[in-house]
């Protein structure tokens, strides 16, 4: 079994990848795995380092974008997890035209060319931004879209291009919806990992509004076990919520940090919320629990923990990149 990763050296297609070879998805064994990134900012070596000795792992660097690599690394490739994306909302509201190629052109190009070399699944990670704004209750899979950022309705634009695959030739696709994640190997522009590095370094963090904005988090090792589910028995043409029932505002959040690393409320800078700024995110993932039988196993107290150390165990890896983020620090850009 071949399987190719898109966006694998980012943070949930690296997870995956490593999973896969540690192991962990034993239908997965001895399966050979091709990396594709095209190693923009947030793509790193650095992520993979651990796995590009094993000889079941190929990495090649390039574009979603580009037909004629696809058509070159999707020989023998049986399985498509399709993680490749530009995806925060920030940078698609200062600038959306690399969210619309990676995300739409991108995708739809490697749809063509997966269902040309005759892939038997293609698993596209997706979202839960695509649904917008929710005040009370979760989503399930039948909810309309309703985008409010150029990132999630890039995300949303691909999920339906996916769909129409499906419907119009038969592809077998599923589609993933996810809450936020955390964990290791997260770029440090996001909220979990910008807060605790900035912490590590008793430098201020920033936070958007009031900070009641309320997120769904999952860690992303539950993430990837829930991916390589719906790669091994999710049902064509089906779209799975993945969640994991902890929803927390993001100002319950940055005290959990401040309690774990140390520090107070006076490192805490309330900057102008972010244009379109969602409210509230939730899914409900019964569908994957029913069907799939999954369950989340990290808590969140626990994988904080966790992503906490990692980071504290790890500069060497997150240090080179804090200089990639584009603006200064209490800027609005480096806010959830």
């Amino acid at each position: 079994m071949r399987i190719l990763v898109t966006g694998g050296a980012g943070f949930v297609g690296s997870n995956f990848v490593r999973r896969v070879v540690a192991g962990c998805y034993p239908e997965f064994g001895g399966a050979e795995v091709v990396v594709l990134d095209k190693l923009t900012y947030a793509g790193t070596m650095e992520s993979i380092d651990s796995v590009l000795g094993d000889p079941r792992v190929r990495f090649v660097q390039g574009d979603v974008c580009d037909a004629d690599l696809l058509d070159d690394i999707l020989r023998g490739v049986s399985l498509v997890i399709h993680c490749a994306a530009e995806s925060h909302v920030d940078r698609s509201i200062t600038s959306g035209y690399d969210f619309i190629t990676t995300n739409v052109k991108g995708t739809f190009t490697l749809l063509d060319r997966a269902m040309r070399a005759g892939v038997e699944k293609f698993v596209h990670v997706s979202t839960d931004e695509v649904y917008g704004d929710i005040r009370s209750g979760s989503w399930d899979e039948q909810e309309a879209l309703e985008p409010n950022s150029p990132y999630a309705a890039s995300k949303g634009a691909s999920d339906l291009i996916v769909r129409a695959f499906h419907q119009t030739y038969g592809f077998p696709t599923c589609i993933t919806r996810c809450s936020n994640n955390y964990g290791p190997y997260q770029f440090p522009e996001k909220l979990i990992p910008l807060f605790i590095t900035n912490l590590l370094d008793g430098r201020p963090v920033p936070l958007y509004g009031d900070g009641g904005n309320v997120r769904e988090w999952i860690h992303v090792d539950d993430h990837c076990d829930a991916i390589a589910l719906v790669a091994l028995r999710g049902r064509p043409g089906r779209r799975y919520n993945i969640g994991s029932s902890e929803e927390l505002t993001n100002e319950q959040v940055t005290a959990m940090l401040l309690e774990a690393i140390g520090g107070d409320w006076s490192l805490v800078r309330y900057v102008a919320d972010r244009k379109g700024h969602d409210r509230r995110y939730s899914v409900d993932f019964s569908r994957i629990r029913e069907e799939l039988g999954y369950r989340p196993t990290v808590d969140f107290r626990t994988g904080l923990a966790e992503t906490i150390r990692w980071y504290t165990d790890n500069r060497a890896w997150w240090e080179p990149l804090k200089h990639r983020l584009p603006l200064a620090e209490g800027d609005a850009a480096w806010a959830p």
